[in-house]
């Protein structure tokens, strides 16, 4: 087992062959032990308990897609018969049923081994605001972990677990990932229900996935996604299957006025290296003016959404407050001077801003952007708790309260060695069309495996302005159609440009045999609903 990599697509292949649970159990429990690091875990599993719950998955079960697995959980999620913290000791509660996202990857036969550390409340992008000792970066002990969700990506990227569950309100799902080098999933708002997690910001919190890949942290997305109607915040997402990526892809990028690296050359040459890998893949960069998103960060922590963090809190506050973290306080403390009225003047300050960036996200089919600006090191972070934090949000802190999904995913080392990561967002529902394209990230030969189209959908052949990067192309996308493969036509049409325009409409007629050509189509999924 020990030359075997802890990822779901190799444990499934390794019990397929007959190998049990419980070794695998055993592995992750010296794995444990070989990483040394007291900060990871709140609650760790006993190993005996672990282990007897391999032993109760009985035989084999291929039906069950994490049967076998497992992962550790973010010390704010519920998990039945283990105490969350929210890493404050005094906050503590035994959790008597599992959060929501919890059971379905139990009955997925998933084995939750514990509970890991975090930015106390999941205030926090650094991993290092909590009572416990802070967990190590999984590189390099001299940069912070990340946050919020720093015990669950230091699990993945140390290899203890194939997969963890994280939160993210600011970023907490996607910084982690990229000071880790692991991918961090971000899915749609309310595709993974918040029942059973301790709020942060529960307008903007979502459950989050890290894994050492894109397609185990899909996988997981899979399972745990569902809508629930316990969870006031919950919806209906469509989660489709992955497929390669369009031919063609419009991708907006940040343009040279509004892009931030805080004097970081490294950072600025990893993600031109990054956007020339998807170029190489079809991609068409667009530059986009993000003056108007950081616009929309600044509600987040300068502006009334902070009251939201308040109002989670606020009860613990009153009757404990000694015992929330200084910097927590002191974050949170900032929601005082906000009244009611400013509350709904943030929310018209967010429609406003909503509208003015609509255009540009109606332009592109997904954006790229650093996960993270810049680096700091922990002494950075401990002599200045605010500055190097908020920098870390620059690319993560408006993409909730814009309704986005984001993909964080590993793009190389840079030249000094320290990890490269980029952040593929998109609107909701997108969240397979980010998959799709982070893949060319791992490796270009996995991006001809198409799966088949299900049975909720219809294939479509479209030519002209329909086909990937021309104009009309997001009428099959908005409705979340996803790209099959390239085509042509029988050798017997003719192609003709309509009258009208722009956009410019084509028209296939059927001509006599030998009269005309193959014309270039391309294949999507449409789903039914969507006909």
């Amino acid at each position: 087992m020990k030359e075997q990599s802890l990822t779901i697509a190799a444990l499934k292949d390794a019990y397929a062959k007959g190998m049990p649970p419980k070794d695998v159990i055993t592995e992750v429990y010296a794995r444990i032990e070989a990483v040394s690091d007291p900060g990871i875990f709140i609650h760790l599993v006993a190993q005996e308990e672990a282990l007897a719950a391999a032993v109760a998955l009985g035989s084999y079960d291929p039906e069950k897609p994490l049967w076998g697995v497992p992962y550790a959980v973010k010390d704010n999620i519920d998990v039945a018969g283990m105490p969350t913290t929210a890493a404050c000791p005094e906050f503590a509660y035994d959790a008597e049923e599992d959060a929501f996202v919890v059971a379905k990857l139990r009955a997925a036969g998933a084995i939750c081994i514990g509970k890991t550390n975090l930015d106390q409340f999941a205030t926090g992008l650094v991993g290092l605001r909590t009572p416990y000792p802070a967990p190590k970066n999984a590189l390099d002990p001299e940069i912070p972990p990340g946050g919020s969700s720093s015990g669950s990506a230091v699990a993945v990227a140390q290899g203890i677990v194939p997969f963890a569950l994280g939160t993210d309100t600011a970023g907490s799902g996607r910084v982690p990932a990229a000071l880790n080098d692991i991918v961090g999933l971000k899915p749609t708002l309310g595709a993974l229900s918040a029942r059973g997690m301790v709020p942060a910001c529960r307008t903007l919190d979502t459950i989050s996935v890290f894994a050492a890949t894109v397609d185990d942290a899909y996988a997981v997305f899979e399972v745990a996604a569902g809508f629930d109607p316990a969870d006031p915040y919950s919806k209906p997402v469509a989660v489709r299957p992955v497929s390669a990526p369009p031919p063609v892809f419009r991708v907006g990028v940040p343009d040279a006025e509004s892009i931030a690296f805080f004097g970081d050359s490294e950072q600025e040459a990893s993600f031109e290296a990054a956007l020339s890998t998807l170029k190489a893949s079809g991609a068409e960069i667009v530059e986009i003016d993000f003056a108007p998103f950081y616009s929309v960060a600044e509600l987040l922590y300068d502006g009334p959404w902070v009251a939201e963090r308040l109002a989670a809190l606020e009860p613990f506050l009153k009757e404990k407050a000694e015992f929330v973290h200084p910097v927590t306080r002191r974050v949170v403390g900032v929601a005082s001077k906000f009244s009611a009225a400013d509350a709904f003047n943030g929310q018209y300050r967010l429609a406003e801003l909503k509208r003015t960036v609509a255009p540009a996200l109606a332009s592109v089919d997904l954006f790229c952007v650093p996960t993270i600006p810049t680096f700091y090191s922990v002494a950075e972070v401990e002599d200045d708790p605010i500055g190097p934090n908020s920098n870390f949000g620059t690319y993560t802190n408006f993409v909730n309260l814009l309704d986005m999904c984001g993909l964080a995913v590993p793009a190389g080392p840079r030249a000094d060695g320290r990890p490269g990561s980029v952040t593929l967002l998109g609107v909701a529902g997108a969240d397979g069309l980010l998959a799709s394209v982070a893949q060319v990230f791992e490796g270009a030969e996995r991006a001809d495996a198409a799966p088949a189209v299900q049975d909720d959908e219809i294939e479509i052949a479209v030519c002209g302005a329909h086909m990937s990067g021309l104009p009309l192309n997001g009428e099959l996308t908005g409705r979340g159609a996803r790209f099959l493969r390239e085509a042509r036509t029988a050798p017997d049409y003719r192609f003709y440009a309509l009258a009208g325009g722009p956009p410019y409409r084509p028209g296939l007629v059927r001509v006599a045999d030998g009269q005309g050509a193959r014309v270039r189509l391309e294949i999507w999924a449409l789903p039914k609903s969507q006909f």
